[in-house]
């Protein structure tokens, strides 16, 4: 079954993890039928940071400005199934778990969360406060998943690159993509 899938990108550190998700989701295009990226300001300045790069206008993607509350998956008729917000911020989960949709970013997972679809929040920030896991907390019982940037080494990754693989490919594990990854035991 194919899928509609949005990917959002926030200002927190993990530029890689955003890359890796959009290159590794463009090269199974037989598993979903839409792919759409919203990225904040903040995000796009992270992303020239650490990657010395300009930006994410390059991939053969629709993007959405963070303003944009006509895109299609700001709304539940655009039955869009799968959020992943990659990274996320503690203020934008913040957000979400107190149901403030300010932006684009927060209005689609706020739509996800109500229309009972799958939405994936991969933190990044350390170490956390209490405010931090009641939010966690929250949006778990909201129905989202919390899937903090945390690698595995069982691979032994090499590169930062492979580092970063072994979240990317849990990620695309828990959205239900058909990857091939390093799996415990083979």
């Amino acid at each position: 079954m194919k899928r509609k899938i949005v990917v959002a990108i926030t200002g927190a550190s993990g530029s890689i993890y955003a890359k890796q998700v959009i290159e590794k989701l463009l090269q199974m295009p037989d598993q979903w039928d839409e792919l759409c990226v919203v990225i904040s300001d903040n995000a796009r300045e992270v992303w020239k940071t650490e990657l010395g790069e300009t930006g994410i206008d390059h991939y053969n993607v629709k993007i959405y400005e963070k303003t944009d509350f006509n895109a299609p998956f700001a709304s539940g008729s655009g039955q869009f199934d799968t959020m992943i917000i990659v990274p996320c911020s503690m203020g934008t989960l913040g957000r979400i778990a107190g149901g403030i949709s300010n932006d684009l970013i927060t209005r689609a997972a706020d739509v996800i969360l109500k229309e009972r679809r799958k939405l994936v929040c991969i933190i990044r920030d350390t170490p956390y406060n209490l405010v931090h896991i009641k939010n966690m907390e929250t949006v778990t019982l909201a129905g989202g998943i919390i899937c903090p940037a945390t690698p595995s080494f069982y691979s032994r990754p090499h590169t930062v690159e492979e580092v970063a693989a072994t979240v990317t490919d849990r990620v695309l594990d828990l959205c239900n993509f058909n990857i091939q990854t390093y799996r415990w035991g083979e």
